[in-house]
Parts: C-alpha cells; sequence; structure tokens
C-alpha cells in the first residue's frame, strides 16, 4: 500500500459527506508537505512530522467531524522502520514490539489505561526498555501519516492495517459522530466522569497535514483549584533575584511548587504568604498533586 502527494494535490477533491457534496481544497496540505515527502508503504519516510490538535469552542456544532477520546498516553510515530516521540527523537521499544508493526507510517498514543500516564512514561522513557513492563503497553493509532486520502477513508484505512497485524495491543482508536454541541458536552463530561482526559475531534474530510491544524481540534474541561501561599522559592536564570515559584499547600496537606503562568510582574511583587490563588490544571498525578498547573489568580478575600 502505497500513499503519495502529487503535483495536483493543490486541485480541490469533491467528497461525498453525510448528505450532499462538498468540496475540500488540499492546496494548505500540500504547500507543506512540499518540503517532506511522505510516504506509506514498503519505503517509510526517513522523518514524519506529527499533525497537531487546536483548541475546540465549546457551542461548535460537531457535525461534520469524527470524535474520540483523548487519550491520556504519550504520543508516538511509526514511520515503518523507527519508533518516535512527537519531537522526532527515537523511542527505545523492545524488538518484538517494533518488529510486529506493518510497514505503514502510523501515528498514535502508547497507552497504559485511563489514569496511568505517570506510570507509563517510566515505562517508555527508558534508554534500554523493560520487557515485561512493555507486555502492558498499547499502541492506540488514529492516522496514517502521508496517506492522501481524507481522514474518513483514514480512519478506514487504518482499521484495515490494524486487522492485519493481528497484534492484541496494536489497535485503532474508537471513532464517532456526535449530532449536537449539547450531545458533544454530554460525552465529555461522561468521558471525564469515567477517568478520561477529554475529546478529540477530527474534521471529516480534512487531508493530513503535519503541524498545528484547524482540522484537528482537542476538548477538554478546564478544571482550576485553590492552594494557600507557604513559600515563596526564589528564581534561575532570567528569573534570578525575583520569585522562581509558588509553595502551595492544599487542603490535604500536601505541597507542591507553582511556577508556570506568573508574569514578571507578579514574580516581582509575588502573592504574599497566607494569601489563596487559584491555578488551572490538567488532571491529577496518582498522588493526588495537581498536574500541568498554571496560576490563573490571586482569589479575593472572603
Amino acid at each position: 500500500m502505497h500513499f503519495s502527494r502529487s503535483a495536483t494535490s493543490a486541485a480541490c477533491l469533491v467528497l461525498l459527506l453525510g448528505a450532499g457534496l462538498q468540496p475540500v481544497c488540499a492546496a494548505a496540505a500540500s504547500a507543506t508537505a512540499a518540503a517532506t515527502t511522505v510516504s506509506v508503504g514498503d519505503r517509510a519516510p526517513a522523518t514524519l512530522a506529527p499533525m497537531l490538535a487546536s483548541d475546540w469552542r465549546a457551542g461548535q456544532d460537531p457535525a461534520g467531524f469524527l470524535v474520540s477520546e483523548k487519550l491520556d498516553g504519550v504520543r508516538a510515530l511509526w514511520d515503518g522502520k523507527q519508533l518516535r516521540f512527537r519531537s522526532g527523537l527515537p523511542l527505545a521499544a523492545p524488538a518484538w514490539f517494533t518488529a510486529a508493526l506493518p510497514k505503514t507510517a502510523l501515528d498514535g498514543e502508547l497507552w497504559l489505561g485511563r489514569g496511568k500516564f505517570d506510570e507509563l512514561s517510566g515505562i517508555v522513557r527508558h534508554t534500554e526498555p523493560v520487557d515485561a513492563d512493555w507486555r502492558a503497553v498499547r499502541y492506540m493509532v488514529f492516522d496514517l501519516p502521508g496517506s492522501t486520502e481524507p481522514y474518513a477513508q483514514r480512519v478506514q484505512q487504518l482499521q484495515t492495517v490494524v486487522a492485519q497485524a493481528r497484534q492484541p495491543w496494536l489497535q485503532a482508536v474508537a471513532q464517532q459522530t456526535v449530532t449536537s454541541a449539547d450531545a458533544l458536552q454530554t460525552l465529555l463530561a461522561q468521558t471525564v466522569k469515567d477517568g478520561g482526559e477529554g475529546l478529540v475531534l477530527h474534521r471529516s474530510n480534512a487531508l493530513w497535514s503535519p503541524g498545528r491544524s484547524n482540522a484537528l481540534l482537542k476538548f477538554k474541561p478546564v478544571a482550576d483549584d485553590d492552594a494557600r501561599v507557604v513559600a515563596h522559592l526564589p528564581g534561575k536564570g532570567r528569573h534570578a533575584g525575583k520569585l522562581g515559584a509558588l509553595l502551595l499547600e492544599l487542603p490535604s496537606g500536601q505541597r507542591f511548587a507553582l511556577g508556570t503562568g506568573l508574569t514578571d510582574a507578579q514574580r516581582a511583587n509575588p502573592p504574599a504568604i497566607g494569601s489563596v490563588v487559584t491555578y488551572r490544571y490538567r488532571d491529577h498525578t496518582p498522588k493526588g498533586l495537581p498536574r500541568f498547573a498554571s496560576f490563573l489568580r490571586v482569589r479575593s478575600p472572603e
């Protein structure tokens, strides 16, 4: 199987989607691909750049999108020969794992399950993979980088590729359609309640293109919480002589340092010790500390 971009890829493709015909122009994708030729098949590409998601705006109409769960895993691209992190750096996986993968470029997430990111990260970042640990890792794939087909067709092709590989740990991420913005919000709420991180929406007629894309969107709830400032931690480097991070204490008594999101003005004149600040975060570590926390504001006295 081989997919390649041609000189005519700037022309509009007319695709039958849903209730009617819809034109899709490949010009933007072609311009990006001109500098990076990507093949899928026996001749694997030398490098692959991932397609990156933008943010979904709540209330948007999800018609025309395929929706999947946003997995809390480690992004991994397979170029037919080498498994790589999103950065492009090689990812050390056991020989049996890579030998079983098809000679087809794949994009997906290495995943242990919901709420197991920290454990997974420890497994996949070893320079020498631990075979026993990798037996629990799944490669959840959601795209065929370099394919010239629109996403709905790529999903069908991906399912065929996965079925032919016959590996229980190689799985295609489940996709579904959602009929309305309210239904999408309900799906998000249920996914998060069940321990998921959020949703990913991919426009059905979108062509593959590396880099940040408005056709690939992530939809996650923005969680925030409060904590009390118990100390000012000194800065280093360009923040030398100023605040580096706030040491915050949670109601549970646990403490963590918060340095992300502070302005230079706030570092020069930080929130007072004893004050309560609000921070945003993505989820929690297994120890109950906020992950990817970012300073939002000083909470007004009650």
